[in-house]
């Protein structure tokens, strides 16, 4: 793929543009150059697992909030006048929904995430975290004030043999481990039992559900629900996947979202979410309760699908997110591309976004396709898949 040449000389001598330009032809010339498509095709990328973005509930709510007067914009930070009546009820009704303390609103989850480990985890603290966690979690460690350690994934016994170490070599703060409980690049799920027993031991435990919420537990209520409530237990929900809206929300003891309101800097200095997205996110929680239909719906896709490969001889996730290991870069977006050509949404995903060597199509199943589109998407791969 030819790399865009632009000017960037000044004084006539000195091409400032010039290491940019090498670094996108170097990714094209190893298959990993990433550029904006346009939506195309039957859903198998989205996130959007219960298909309540394009709902018409959660389009009469915000209606309903505009009609009543609330604002499309926050207009500041919650701090300042950014504060409002609907983003508060939101949240107390988050908080009970999902059975914790409190709940803190946020844009997004990447920030969300971010804005937990740079502000919570403390010197004298030890941050581990599983090494497939999601690229916030690692921005965040990174930015934070703990020391901090990755344990091999999904692997308790690695935590705590690593937590063991860091206590023999004098550590004496609290350990925050950080799991998500749906991985969402191969659609896994964390040991979340065994990596409580070890928080109640040692310090806290924070589960990103981000790809669980709405779709597993009761009435939609992730993967760790059995865990909310506890004193050193924090959950991070998103409004942007399968609740179908954006922003995320923080929920745990409110000791610590009080915390977090007084020394978060991206909750202080950044504007707060739309009003109108918390309109939407209670709107979304009632679906959750009242149309229970939709998992079943999506269960009974990820089965089909799920059958049909381990019919080709391939591993499924047991989940809504499937990964179809290729193996190298260039194989893999090839065959995201045939695949795209016959009508279905797959997406290519690349190192860095996974290890060296596992580049695959990630299929992600959504109510946005059929059963007979599942089916259709299976018999494609089946048929385009190396070797058949």
């Amino acid at each position: 793929m030819a790399i865009a040449q632009t000017g960037g000389k000044t004084g006539g001598s000195v091409d400032r543009l010039a290491v940019y330009r090498e670094q996108l032809a170097g990714l094209a010339a190893d298959a990993r150059l990433r550029r904006l498509i346009p939506r195309a095709g039957v859903d198998f990328s989205s996130n959007d697992y219960l298909g309540l973005a394009g709902s018409a509930r959660l389009a009469d709510a915000v209606r309903d909030a505009l009609d009543r007067g609330v604002s499309v914009g926050a207009a500041g930070s919650r701090l300042l006048r950014g504060n409002c009546d609907e983003q508060e009820q939101f949240e107390a009704e988050a908080a009970a929904f999902f059975g914790a303390e409190s709940a803190l609103g946020f844009g997004g989850g990447y920030v969300a995430n971010f804005a937990i480990l740079t502000t919570l985890p403390q010197r004298g603290d030890l941050l581990l975290m599983d090494e497939l966690s999601h690229a916030s979690t690692h921005e965040g460690a990174r930015a934070g004030r703990a020391e901090v350690q990755s344990f091999r994934h999904n692997d308790a016994g690695d935590a705590a043999d690593r937590i063991r170490n860091w206590r023999d070599g004098g550590g004496r703060g609290a350990v925050w481990i950080a799991a998500e409980s749906l991985y969402s690049m191969d659609g896994d799920r964390a040991p979340l039992a065994d990596l409580a027993a070890l928080a109640d031991d040692h310090g806290f435990l924070i589960v990103d559900e981000a790809h669980a919420t709405g779709v597993y537990g009761p009435d939609g209520r992730g993967l760790a629900h059995d865990l909310e409530g506890r004193g050193n237990v924090l959950t991070l929900h998103t409004l942007g996947k399968a609740l179908g809206g954006s922003g995320a929300l923080v929920c745990g003891p409110r000791v610590l979202t009080d915390f977090m309101v007084n020394r978060c800097r991206p909750f202080i200095f950044g504007t707060a979410p739309s009003p109108l997205m918390a309109a939407a996110g209670r709107a979304a929680l009632a679906i959750l309760r009242d149309e229970g239909w939709r998992r079943n719906a999506l269960a009974a896709r990820v089965a089909l699908f799920s059958q049909r490969l381990v019919r080709m001889g391939l591993q499924a996730s047991g989940s809504q997110i499937v990964p179809v290991i290729v193996g190298g870069n260039a194989p893999a977006m090839a065959l995201a591309q045939q695949v795209q050509d016959r009508g279905f949404d797959v997406r290519g995903i690349r190192p860095p976004t996974v290890p060296q060597g596992t580049a695959r199509l990630r299929v992600s199943l959504t109510l946005n396709a059929s059963e007979d589109d599942v089916t259709h998407l299976a018999d494609t791969l089946e048929e385009l898949w190396p070797g058949s």
